[in-house]
């Protein structure tokens, strides 16, 4: 039964290493049993630097989550991220069987496969190939193929692909602690799972989940995967932006951030300020709050100038009428949603985990900073194009999955036809060689 499968999701993230564990409910809501998780030490911008370092970090979390969920673990999906990530867009075409009368599930897998072969820069591997839009005898802007008629079968497919080595490393790190990977996917393409609604997709939407290493874009617009792109910039670059400009420890500057960080500096109070330890056998240091601000807002106005870039690149920046979502630790930002709205003219909300989820144990895993571990588990348990869904239960039930019957039909059809032109050509053949007799 589905709901007696439990999905582990394994989110690899710059600051920390999670893990969690979850199952469908008798309503189809996904139910959190356990969650895990470990400061990530051995990751910079989403690539694993240290092995060691971030092999103990997974089995810690793994071992946690475990705990708390009260299962054993042995496969998870693991989430990958990185500014190596890259998506072009290809067409690909396949030429059908004449003989075939419709257009089968089969059809449309064998030309998804055949985009699987295409030529890629050296050094980088194909993780994901989504159809977007097809095309059946030169009649475009087709949605869903099957069933239809048609010798000719064409579509733009989006390709992401991502360094061999970088998912190599997280491979070998997953393997050394004693699990197996059943799955690779992009982190923004699992956060969508977990806070954009159908709706969402179909209006047009930008998903910008803000991580502590990367920026990481997805838009969706009519219900398909448009663009993708990951930024290197994140919540830390903030951190060493506050730390270097008010000059304060690490820590210090993070919990400046996330206590009294503010997005917009002119809603910030000139006369408040803050007062932390100074270092040994020094004063305490007095920090105003409002160049607090300033110092954040000049790194956030930069992040979201990357984000519109990428915007006009999909060619969807005015199209999207569910304007922008954001979701990650960086969204938790005072103001940053406001800040957002007013440089890229989009309406503007923050995401939440909570979309698709019914009992948890842990309350935490429904902020922001969760919902890619969460959207791992859910894509242990649907698939981003609903087209791809439906196609899963099409070909469970056996509708549109082959055309043997028709095919046999045809043979039938044309053996008789055969036959008959047969026959004609001898009777025509007999009257010539009695003509000639005369």
């Amino acid at each position: 039964m589905e709901n007696d499968k439990f999905i582990v999701g394994l989110d690899i993230g710059t600051t920390k290493i999670c893990a969690v564990v979850g199952r469908k409910n008798e309503f189809g809501k996904l139910e959190v049993l356990g969650m895990g998780k470990a400061v990530s030490d051995g990751v910079i911008r989403g690539i694993v630097t240290n092995i060691d370092k971030t092999v103990n970090a997974i089995q810690k979390a793994v071992s946690d989550a475990s705990d708390m969920a009260e299962v054993d673990i042995a496969n998870v999906i693991v989430g990958i991220a990185g500014q190596h990530i890259r998506s072009t867009v290809h067409h690909g075409a396949i030429i059908r069987n004449p003989n075939q009368d419709e257009i089968t599930i089969e059809d449309v897998r064998r030309l998804a496969n055949d985009m699987e072969n295409i030529v890629v820069p050296p050094g980088n591997t194909i993780i994901h190939v989504m159809p977007q839009d097809y095309t059946v005898d030169y009649e475009d802007g087709i949605k869903d193929p099957v069933g239809m008629s048609g010798s000719k079968l064409e579509a733009d497919f989006h390709i992401i692909t991502a360094q061999s080595t970088a998912i190599n490393n997280i491979n070998r790190c997953v393997k050394r602690a004693d699990l197996v990977s059943k799955d690779l996917i992009l982190e923004p393409l699992a956060s969508s799972l977990s806070v954009l609604s159908e709706e969402d997709k179909e209006a047009g939407v930008c998903l910008v989940d803000i991580g502590g290493g990367t920026t990481d874009i997805a838009i969706f617009y009519d219900n398909i995967i448009r663009h993708t792109a990951v930024i290197p910039l994140g919540g830390n670059i903030i951190t060493t932006d506050i730390k270097e400009g008010c000059m304060v420890l690490h820590n210090q500057a993070e919990l400046l951030k996330t206590k009294f960080g503010r997005a917009i500096a002119e809603e910030a109070n000139p006369n408040e300020i803050v007062s932390i330890p100074g270092l040994r056998n020094r004063p305490p240091k007095e920090i105003s709050i409002k160049n607090l601000a300033a110092i954040i807002q000049a790194r956030m106005e930069e992040i979201i100038e990357h984000v519109q870039n990428e915007l006009v690149a999909s060619g969807h920046y005015k199209k999207l009428a569910g304007g922008i979502v954001l979701t990650g630790g960086g969204s938790m930002l005072s103001g940053v949603a406001q800040l957002f709205e007013y440089m890229t003219g989009l309406d503007t909300r923050i995401g939440y985990p909570n979309e698709h989820l019914g009992k948890c144990k842990v309350d935490e895993i429904k902020s922001p900073m969760y919902a890619t571990s969460v959207g791992l588990v859910l894509a242990g348990f649907k698939s981003f194009d609903e087209r791809e869904e439906t196609y899963r239960k099409r070909y469970e039930t056996g509708m549109y999955v082959k055309n043997d019957n028709k095919e046999k039909n045809n043979d039938l059809a044309s053996n008789i036809f055969s036959k008959m032109r047969m026959r004609l050509k001898d009777i025509i053949t007999s009257d010539i060689g009695e003509d000639n007799n005369y």
